[in-house]
């Protein structure tokens, strides 16, 4: 398998690896920001996701923190809806 070596290909399997991490992770997503400890919550399914992402891009693309911008991107943002003490 090659690996993804463009930014923009790594910066969009990032977020479509976030993308999943929240559709099957509703509740938890949605308790994980009404508590303050969403990253707690999510532990394992980050850390899954995370090394299914660097297990797919070259690591000189992998150390630009694209999958740190999507956790915030796609699970923080997001969710600013959810009435929580953080905003």
């Amino acid at each position: 398998m090659n690996l993804i070596e463009n930014p923009e290909q790594a910066r969009r399997l990032a977020r479509a690896i976030l993308s999943d991490v929240a559709i099957y992770n509703r509740e938890k997503v949605e308790s994980g920001i009404k508590n303050d400890n969403l990253f707690e919550i999510l532990t394992d399914e980050l850390e899954e996701g995370r090394q299914h992402y660097n297990s797919r891009v070259a690591p000189q693309v992998s150390g630009m923190n694209f999958f740190d911008l999507a956790i915030v991107d796609v699970l923080v943002k997001r969710a600013g809806k959810i009435e929580s003490t953080i905003w």
